[in-house]
């Protein structure tokens, strides 16, 4: 299992529009390894996108 503190500092994006989005939009599940995905956070984004991916291990 990879580390998200591996794949470097958080990259946070953001919000587009004036308001921001409601917290429930800023996640999603990955469809391949049914891990909950902060889509402001790139890093966690660009490494679901690969299909034969490991779920990351979140640092406590």
């Amino acid at each position: 299992m990879t580390k998200l503190s591996d794949l470097g500092p958080p990259n946070l994006g953001r919000p587009h529009g004036s308001e921001p989005a409601a917290e429930v939009h800023q996640f999603y599940v990955c469809p391949n390894c049914g891990q909950l995905i902060d889509r402001r956070d790139l890093r966690q984004v660009i490494w679901h996108q690969n299909p034969q991916h490991e779920r990351l291990e979140f640092d406590s």
